[in-house]
């Protein structure tokens, strides 16, 4: 039998939630597993200065509680992969809502901080009307792989991807980083990013024209 999870023990929604998803990383985790199924050394690489014992407590924690599931991937991945349940996808809006309410704190990025591409996947989604898949590339040198696929009006599935878009995309974004970061604060929005040049536009889907069509 699992333990009994740390409880608040007050019979209220939001310390209901936080006895779930309140623990250090969890909600990281789930930021991850957003993107579709990963193995466990991929999420340990997507998530510096988690430790190996608290990452798989975590992954624990979370399938017990009906957030994620472990399978095997068949031969000849042969390997176990973590992917959200459809519980555990409906924390989007509410990573989208935390990351929108933190973004006044993204100033300048600090020596310490670490950065992956596809952490801008949520904002951007965000930011997106529509429906569609949109490649992303991001243009900076300190990336290890700065292209990562939004799945925008997705209901289920994977919210985003990392490296190029499985099929042809319905429109291609290339931006900075601190584009991306003042999308993400409100200071600017796509079509007026597009509009001042920030924002490279291409592609002929829905998604591509409507954002040209905003920015004209």
């Amino acid at each position: 039998m699992s333990p009994r999870r740390r409880s608040y023990d007050q019979y209220c929604s939001a310390a209901r939630a936080l006895d779930v998803v309140g623990d250090r990383w969890t909600l990281l985790i789930v930021r991850e597993l957003l993107a579709g199924p990963r193995r466990y050394t991929d999420l340990h690489a997507d998530l510096p200065g988690v430790s190996t014992d608290v990452l798989a407590s975590r992954l624990k924690d979370m399938e017990r509680d009906g957030l994620a599931t472990r399978r095997r991937l068949p031969p000849p991945a042969a390997a176990y992969v973590y992917e959200l349940t459809a519980r555990g996808r409906e924390l989007l809006p509410v990573l989208q809502a935390l990351g929108g309410w933190g973004a006044g704190e993204m100033d300048e990025r600090r020596p310490t901080d670490a950065l992956r591409a596809h952490w801008f996947a949520l904002p951007l989604l965000s930011a997106l009307e529509g429906e569609g898949v949109v490649e992303v590339r991001l243009e900076e040198g300190d990336f290890h792989d700065g292209v990562f696929h939004l799945y925008a009006g997705a209901t289920d599935g994977p919210a985003y991807g990392e490296g190029p878009a499985p099929r042809e995309p319905d429109a291609r974004l290339t931006l900075d980083a601190g584009t991306c970061a003042a999308v993400g604060r409100g200071e600017t929005s796509l079509p007026d990013a597009v509009r001042a040049g920030r924002i490279e536009v291409t592609g002929e889907g829905v998604l591509a024209k409507a954002l040209r069509e905003a920015a004209a």
